[in-house]
């Protein structure tokens, strides 16, 4: 990537900034959108490196002067919580699908060679009706947000099979790592847990947490990202994007409150408790992954563990948990 022009919209975000700093060590030109500067700490150590341009992709005007001359567009902007988009639907829609169709028209009109990767979600799918899940199962999904994000990814293949642009969606399962807050379920439950851990309040676990999730550690998510712009094979594709290990959810608060106490010296302890009032109606349940395409037509694979993944996010926060529990 020695030299291509990236931009990555949310580049101040969770996934955005970890993208970023790998872009760099890959040598590209890197250009960050957001809507504001408020994450900076993300990018601590490589401020110098990038170029920051602030802006919101609901607003056309603001991501038609930055999509020109780059080679590929990283779109990671977004609303990203369920439970948000079924509280202010109006939000979700202008953030994800107008945000959406406003990159793909500034794209298709002033750099139709750049290379497009859209960020989705497995739970697009709801309730699974049989493990692992694959992308023949048809889409049924349960709140605004996952809906959304059905339509942007039907929005990426009909640019790409009516005006040429190269497209891609990957679907994330479960995301967790570094650089994600610390202090909100909304934005990742696993390091939400770190979290409370770390301010010694006790984790609550929803309906006794004997529900499988699969695990995706950032850097994966990121070898994935790079590898859908780097091979043509992904082009017009969508792929789900996890580890195809069952893990229930007790189970991975269990590791948590171990590898805290290996790394941290810090000790947690979680209490089962019932799902609070409208979360159970948009929980997915059950989520596995068959991630046999990406692994055949892109090949990859899930190299770091959910055990050396999470060990690598806690000594991540190391003396910074300050940047990332700030409400």
């Amino acid at each position: 990537m020695e030299g291509e022009k990236i931009l990555i919209t949310g580049g101040l975000g969770f996934v955005g900034s970890n993208l970023a700093v790998r872009c760099l060590e890959l040598g590209a030109d890197v250009t960050l959108f957001d809507r504001s500067k408020r994450n900076i700490h993300n990018i601590q150590g490589v401020e110098d490196k990038v170029t920051i341009v602030q802006g919101d992709v609901a607003e056309y005007s603001d991501i038609e002067k930055a999509v020109l001359d780059k080679d590929i567009v990283f779109h990671l902007a977004g609303q990203t919580s369920n439970i948000t988009s079924m509280e202010d639907p109006i939000g979700d829609i202008e953030s994800n699908l107008v945000g959406t169709v406003n990159v793909l028209e500034a794209c298709r009109r002033y750099n139709p060679s750049a290379k497009i990767i859209f960020a989705g979600t497995v739970t697009q799918l709801g309730i699974a009706k049989k493990l692992p899940i694959n992308e023949n199962m048809k889409d049924d999904p349960l709140s605004i947000y996952e809906a959304n994000k059905v339509i942007c990814e039907k929005y990426l293949q009909i640019y790409h099979r009516v005006h040429g642009l190269y497209t891609v969606s990957l679907r994330f399962a479960t995301l967790f790592g570094d650089r994600q807050r610390l202090d909100s379920p909304r934005f990742g439950i696993t390091n939400y847990f770190i979290g409370r851990i770390m301010k010694d309040e006790k984790i609550k676990v929803y309906g006794g947490g004997r529900f499988i999730r699969d695990y995706n550690y950032i850097g994966n998510v990121v070898d994935a990202l790079l590898l859908a712009s780097q091979n043509d094979s992904a082009n017009g594709e969508f792929f789900l994007v996890g580890s195809n290990r069952r893990i229930y959810f007790v189970d991975m608060v269990r590791e948590v409150i171990k590898a805290m106490e290996e790394v941290m010296q810090k000790k947690g302890t979680f209490e089962i408790v019932e799902f609070p009032e409208g979360h159970k109606q948009i929980d997915v349940g059950d989520t596995l992954v068959d991630n046999s395409k990406i692994c055949t037509v892109l090949g990859w694979e899930p190299r770091i563990s959910f055990e050396e993944g999470l060990r690598k996010t806690i000594r991540f926060y190391g003396n910074r948990y300050g940047d990332y529990l700030h409400e």
